[in-house]
Formats: structure tokens, sequence, C-alpha cells
């Protein structure tokens, strides 16, 4: 009977091609347009990390203001980041499979007076961990150990287009970078690298690329260097004063860690709310414990990391999708009841009302899957335009294997949508009403 329905299906298009296709491609208009949003939301709301984020955890511990919260409208928020000497005190657990604070600065870089000119770029102030922890891929070398980070040792990663840069894209092991006033030696060289969203440090554009070349943390001692990010504080102190901004209670440092277990998570928790507890004891955090542990993905729904203009276009996509739909009822009905009396005729041949419906349904749902393949060759060119707009980032909007089948789901939806009255009112005619006229 599908098969019947089908091939009956496929004659009516023929029968009325300029019809049928004005119906297709308005279906196909909107599945395209609509994929494209859903493409684009479902990219940007995709797991950066799917290996690991069920076991990177990113750290927030409450030394805000004990008179007030941290989020008036969420008092059960707390701080998004933590102080220096919390990441000190935390560091100090030896529980974390891996750990590590880190940091964004700006910083100089001086190249070869023949290549240019000292330009200002970002650095990421981190621990040996930062690279055993997000796992960025290495064209040359490696990231430093951990002996490196407690000296702190002169060594720097770059990123491939510093390296590019500064020595044309060679290997540039052992050889040395000046930034600021000192010199560094390279001991890694990233391949192209562009976590989408840049989930480690979200607080400052999470869809911004990620910083150009990765220090030790403690060098922001002998560099002096403060955080080029988000700042926030409740407790006055001397900010022109190095040592005080790093005794004080203002959050600048992003924590996070590798708990592979369960029983990891709950020592680990125990152990933060250990920790709380004697700085409690100490005069600092009075409020009470509000330790939190967020996996990646729970990071990023509790930053909101997904933009409200994605969210919203994708909204927009969906309900010009019903509409077009909704514009091919009345095509539809009229289509459909030009056949009423061979309908009729097929009723009182013993149709049943179920078998007419079904067969102008699948007609739709035909039109449907030609306007969902129409649509996914728009989709393709839309997307093509929108990667235009981003030309030479390290990602790229594209048609997976979910969204195709989104796109057809779309389609069948909208075939749905447009066919489900027109096929309902052609079987509820009385069929003795065209008789009489035979």
């Amino acid at each position: 009977m599908v098969v019947y329905n089908l091939r009956m299906a496929l004659k009516s298009f023929r029968r009325n091609p300029v019809l049928s296709s004005l119906m297709v491609g308005g279906i196909g208009l909107g599945i395209g347009v609509s994929t494209v949003f859903v493409t684009a939301f479902y990219i940007f709301s995709m797991n950066p990390a799917p290996e690991k984020s069920e076991s990177l955890f990113y750290v927030e511990i409450d030394n805000w203001d004990p008179n007030r919260p941290w989020n008036d409208d969420d008092p059960s928020a707390a701080p998004t980041q933590i102080t220096y000497r919390d990441m000190v005190g935390i560091m100090e657990s030896e529980i974390p499979t891996f750990q590590g604070g880190s940091f964004k600065a700006s910083v100089f870089i001086h190249p070869d007076p023949e290549i240019g000119r000292p330009y200002k770029a970002l650095s990421r102030m981190c621990f040996a961990d930062f690279f055993q922890l997000f796992d960025p891929p290495f064209e040359y070398g490696s990231g430093w150990d951990r002996n490196s980070d407690s000296g702190p040792e002169a060594v720097v990663v770059l990123d491939h287009e510093t390296n590019q840069k500064l020595f044309g894209g060679e290997n540039s092991l052992g050889r040395m970078v000046r930034v600021e006033d000192q010199e560094f030696k390279v001991v890694g060289v990233l391949k192209p690298w562009r976590p989408f969203p840049k989930y480690y440090d979200p607080h400052n554009g999470a869809f911004e690329k990620p910083e150009q070349i990765y220090l030790p943390f403690e060098q922001r001692r002998s560099l002096e260097l403060k955080s080029a990010g988000n700042t926030s504080n409740w407790k006055d102190f001397d900010w022109s004063d190095f040592d005080q901004y790093l005794a004080s209670e203002a959050i600048w440092i992003q924590m996070w860690v590798q708990l592979d277990t369960p029983d990891q998570k709950g020592a680990y928790m125990s152990f933060l709310n250990s920790y709380t507890d004697g700085q409690r004891q100490l005069g600092r955090m009075q409020r009470p414990n509000n330790n939190k542990l967020f996996n990646v993905m729970e990071w990023l729904d509790d930053r909101e990391v997904v933009p409200e203009e994605a969210t919203s276009l994708t909204i927009i996509s969906l309900l010009f999708l019903v509409v077009c739909a909704l514009n091919l009822i009345g095509i539809l009905l009229g289509k459909f009841l030009t056949r009423a009396p061979e309908v009729s005729v097929r009723r009182a041949l013993g149709a049943s009302r179920v078998s007419v419906f079904l067969q102008h349904i699948i007609e739709c749902e035909t039109i449907g899957i030609f306007g969902g393949f129409l649509g996914i060759f728009v989709a393709i060119l839309g997307l093509r335009a929108v990667n235009n707009l981003f030309a030479g980032e390290t990602f790229e909007f594209a048609l997976d294997t979910n969204m195709l089948l989104v796109a057809i789901l779309l389609s069948l939806v909208a075939g749905l949508i447009a066919g489900l009255y027109p096929a309902w009112r052609i079987c509820s005619i009385p069929p003795a009403t065209y008789l009489k006229e035979q």
C-alpha cells in the first residue's frame, strides 16, 4: 500500500509540475534557512572535549563578601574565578590526576628586528598540567614538565601562527624568544588549535582565539603580570602593590582539575570543604561553604556560553519554516479538492477514509522530502557563505550526519503541517455528493 501511495504521489507530481515545484521550493526555502541556524546553534553548543568532559572539572570557591552574595539574582551562585592565594592552597592537594590555575596576560613580544617591530600578544600563564588537561596538539616538542613550574624556568610554548611569524614555521625548538625584557627558550609549538568554544576560559569571549604564547604561571612574578581578563574584588587593597594584588581577595584565576573516578571527585570535594573550613578559622570565607565542581558541559551551561542571538535566530528560523508550511495549506487544499469526484468513486468502491487520508498525507510527505533535499542544498550554500565571514579560522560550520537527519526530520514535519488539514478535508467529503453528479 505504501509503494502504491508513493507511486500515486509521483504521478500527481508529474501531473502538476509547476504547482508541485512551487510547493517543493517553498518547503525547501524554509528547510534551508532553518537548517543553517539549527546547525549554527548545534555547533555553538557542541561538547568541545567529548573524550574528557566527564573527568575535567572547573573549581569554584566562595570567598566573597560575607554581607552580600556574589550574584544578587542567584544567592546560591559562587564566584566564577578564584584568588591567587586560594589557587596556591588547593594545589597542595595530591588527589587530582592533573590540576592547575591559569589566566590571560598581555605581553610584548620582541621579534628579530629584521622580522618586525615589537608587538603586543596574549599569553596564557599556566602550569605544566595545562597541556595534560586540555590536550592541545603539538607540531614540535611538547609542554614543559612540573619541575619547570617550580623554578620557574624561562621556557615558552608558541602557537602555530606565532611560530610562523617569528621563525617562518620552522622547527624552532631551542630557539629564544624575547618576551617583555626576558629571553625564553621554545620547548613546544602547537598545531593550529581552536577549541570551540574556548571552554577553559569563557570569561573573556568564549569564541575568541586561544592565546599566542604559553608561559609558566610563576613567571608572572618576574614579569609582574596582572590578568588581562575579567577581575572582580570586594575588599580594598593597593592595586599598584603587586604583593598586595597576589594576597588580595581579587578573583582572576581559572582553576581546573582532572578527576577520573567518582571516588576522586568525592575526595576532592571533601578536600575543598576542609580547605574553606580552615580558611574560615583564619578569618576568611565567612560565608557558608559553597564549593562547586562543574564538568565541561555543566560549566558551559552555567556560563550560558551559547549566544542568545544563536538561540533567538534558531527559534525564528523554525517559525519561518512553520509559516512556509502553513502557506502551502491553501494550495494543497485546492489541489486535493479538485480530486473530490475521483476520491468519491474510490470511497464508493470500498476505500476507507483512513486509506484516502494516508494517500494524501504520503503525497504531502513526498513533497516535504523533495523540499528537504532542496533545503539541504540551500543550507550548504548558506553555511558556505557563513564560513566566508570567518575566513582564516580553524573551525567551520558544516552539515554532519546529525544535521542531515535533522533536515530530513524537519522536512517530514513541514510536510505533515502543510498536509494534515487538506488530507483530512478530502477524506471527510461525503462521496454521495459527487456520485449524484456523475
